[in-house]
């Protein structure tokens, strides 16, 4: 016995339990640093990379529904066909491309759209119509800029009217990849 009357067995299993304190505690605080690494660098991601966005509203519907949530590739390039979000004034907006610069566009009473003289075969489209257009067709695309619609176009406001007109570079988000909600429908986005 020690002058304070512990054994040396008791000695010796107070500083097991105090090593073993020491440790637990270094082990929860390194998994919490690895947490937040983690976390930061799946934020950096999403928003650099793969922004994550809900779809609200009705403007798409055939292809996407409202309350999905769909990951977006950042890029530059787009071909005609592909569902793009872009910023318009402070809020994100999701419609497919349909020409590009220099492109001329026109869109019957009928609904039916023509690029370059040639009508678009557009299975995607949920019921054709003129909608909200106030431009004058033909219509040019002006250079640097993209021309979209939404799926479904008698609710859709668009590049055919002038209060969205067409989409600049700097506007894009990116081109929208795949949908993961809800989950019956996780997949790519055609």
């Amino acid at each position: 016995m020690n002058s304070r009357g512990l054994s040396s067995k008791e000695l010796s299993q107070e500083l097991n339990r105090v090593r073993y304190r020491h440790r637990f505690w270094t082990i929860v605080r390194n998994t919490l640093y690895v947490l937040m690494a983690v976390a930061s660098t799946a934020v950096l991601i999403a928003v650099l990379w793969l922004p994550v966005l809900r779809i609200y509203g009705h403007s798409m519907n055939k292809t996407l529904a409202e309350g999905d949530i769909v990951v977006t590739l950042k890029g530059s390039e787009f071909d005609r066909g592909d569902v793009i979000a872009f910023y318009y004034n402070n809020k994100v907006l999701v419609k497919r491309v349909i020409a590009e610069s220099g492109d001329w566009v026109e869109v019957n009473s009928e609904g039916e759209v023509y690029v370059n003289q040639k009508k678009l075969d557009e299975p995607y489209v949920l019921e054709k119509a003129l909608g909200e257009s106030n431009i004058k067709y033909p219509y040019q695309v002006p250079d640097g800029q993209i021309f979209v619609l939404g799926d479904n176009r008698a609710t859709s406001i668009d590049s055919r009217n002038t209060s969205i007109g067409g989409v600049s570079q700097e506007q894009i988000v990116g081109e929208i990849a795949f949908r993961v909600w809800p989950l019956n429908e996780i997949g790519p986005i055609d």
